[in-house]
């Protein structure tokens, strides 16, 4: 059945673009929703997925088995509990573009943290062979130029922003490593309709400064999905949009929190209102 969450517009052949091709065949892909409910799952991970709907987000994505999919910046892995057992279901193989160990200059807690996630996601038996790729804004190719089907990051687009010209320069990795055809995902928080704020320091881009630099890496738009929307977002709050669940965020960054911030008005917002796009690397 299609749903007013996704962006319907029609492609080649009739076929409605912004829709997973699996429902409209009537079909799902049980390896994915098994993945999904999986008992490799945190249980905080899955209480997010009311907010961050796994199995619409992928599908639209284009997740299929016998793919390579890389995540960039995948943070603490709430893609990566489904992603990497997926792959070593489906055939596929997961790769973790994870802080750069070449880069000299990286720091001791960049270090650390990318240790953290390699032991976190150690255990084969529930994982698979997660492969690791740096990522930085001195790093090389995230693998074999033109090996890759999927390359997938979720809210990272203002992180990439606040670091000189990373954002660039992660597009143009990203499009050198894809196949001809190959999908981008993109998920992050939406300034759209207001303007972004200088700097985007509450977080929120707009959809256009998205499309754009992906289109000066060779990018074309093919669709947009409102599976991540959250018309409840007012996109206008204290600590900007770490001030919604899960950060909730109570005082500036770096300060201490404050125990007397009232969440409530926070807490029932949810998450944020996210765009999720869909671009191609052309054949």
């Amino acid at each position: 059945m299609i749903t007013r969450r996704h962006t319907l517009a029609l492609g080649a052949g009739g076929l409605l673009a912004g829709f997973p091709l699996s429902a409209l065949a009537g079909k799902s892909d049980a390896a994915l929703m098994a993945a999904i409910a999986g008992d490799q799952r945190s249980a905080a991970n899955k209480a997010r997925d009311g907010a961050r709907h796994p199995y619409e987000t992928l599908t639209f994505w284009g997740l299929k088995a016998n793919r390579t999919v890389i995540e960039v910046v995948p943070g603490g892995g709430y893609w990566t509990e489904i992603l990497a057992p997926y792959a070593m279901a489906a055939g596929g193989v997961y790769i973790a573009g994870v802080a750069d160990l070449a880069n000299l200059n990286i720091s001791a807690g960049a270090k650390k943290g990318r240790a953290d996630f390699e032991a976190k996601y150690a255990d084969a038996a529930k994982y698979g062979a997660i492969q690791y790729a740096g990522f930085g804004p001195v790093s090389g190719p995230l693998a074999a130029a033109g090996s890759a089907d999927l390359v997938i990051t979720a809210r990272n687009i203002h992180n990439f922003m606040y670091s000189g010209d990373l954002l660039s320069k992660a597009m143009g990795d990203f499009f050198a490593v894809l196949k001809p055809g190959g999908v981008l995902g993109v998920e992050e928080h939406r300034a759209d309709p207001r303007p972004e704020t200088p700097g985007v320091t509450d977080g929120y881009v707009g959809v256009a400064t998205v499309v754009a630099a992906a289109a000066k890496a060779g990018f074309k738009l093919d669709a947009q999905s409102e599976a991540n929307a959250n018309p409840k977002d007012t996109k206008d709050h204290p600590f900007g949009v770490w001030t919604l669940p899960p950060t909730r965020r109570s005082a500036p960054q770096g300060q201490p929190a404050n125990p007397d911030f009232d969440h409530t008005r926070y807490d029932a917002i949810g998450e944020s209102d996210r765009m999720t796009l869909r671009f191609v690397k052309p054949k």
